[in-house]
């Protein structure tokens, strides 16, 4: 049976019943055949390796004389496919070289693209941010006015209160001392209190 890459892509299995999974002795019998087909598959690769080095090595002439008569014909076969093979693999290269290039000039350009936003967001975050700092700034020095002020307002509260007691205390003191020394008795400053 020749197998191709279908056929192991498309290859289905019987369910067994009463146990999960594939028939043991299908799936055993698939992958024998697809060892046979591989294991042909590099021989034949292998032998056509070495007839192209054979070619290439200019060995190919006595071999040619050895071998039955229909044998010349792969060789000369090989010839073409030896001589395209470097005109498709140049092509094969530059291609990939191509395709490379364009991977790397789109890598570079993404790269660009995204230092650039990221370059932005970071500037917009710094704008922000010093903003912000401003706006903090500000407020805290309205608050510090405000608190400087009552801090003002407090001290000159504390300073008429302190007047304004001490001119009471000395009226009522005053008073004491002139009732005092109507009534006959001794003034409060003289007995030492």
């Amino acid at each position: 049976m020749a197998l191709s890459p279908d056929d192991v892509v498309t290859k289905q299995f019987q369910h067994v019943r009463f146990k999960e999974g594939f028939d043991p002795d299908e799936v055993d019998d698939f992958l024998d055949e697809i060892v046979v087909e591989w294991r042909k598959a590099l021989a034949e690769n292998e032998e056509l390796k070495a007839k192209l080095a054979a070619y290439e090595s200019g060995a190919a002439a006595p071999a040619k004389a050895a071998e039955p008569a229909p044998a010349p014909a792969p060789v000369v076969e090989a010839a073409p496919v030896a001589g395209a093979a470097p005109a498709a693999s140049a092509g094969i290269i530059e291609l990939a070289q191509r395709l490379h290039d364009e991977h790397v000039a789109e890598g570079i350009a993404q790269r660009d693209q995204l230092i650039a936003e990221a370059k932005s967001q970071a500037a917009s975050i710094v704008s922000d941010a010093e903003t912000r700092g401003r706006e903090e700034l500000a407020k805290l020095d309205r608050e510090r006015a405000g608190l400087e002020s009552k801090i003002t307002e407090l001290r000159n509260f504390e300073r008429d209160y302190r007047a304004q007691l001490r001119s009471y205390i000395e009226g009522k003191l005053r008073d004491l001392e002139t009732t005092a020394t109507t009534s006959g008795a001794q003034p409060v400053s003289s007995l030492g209190l």
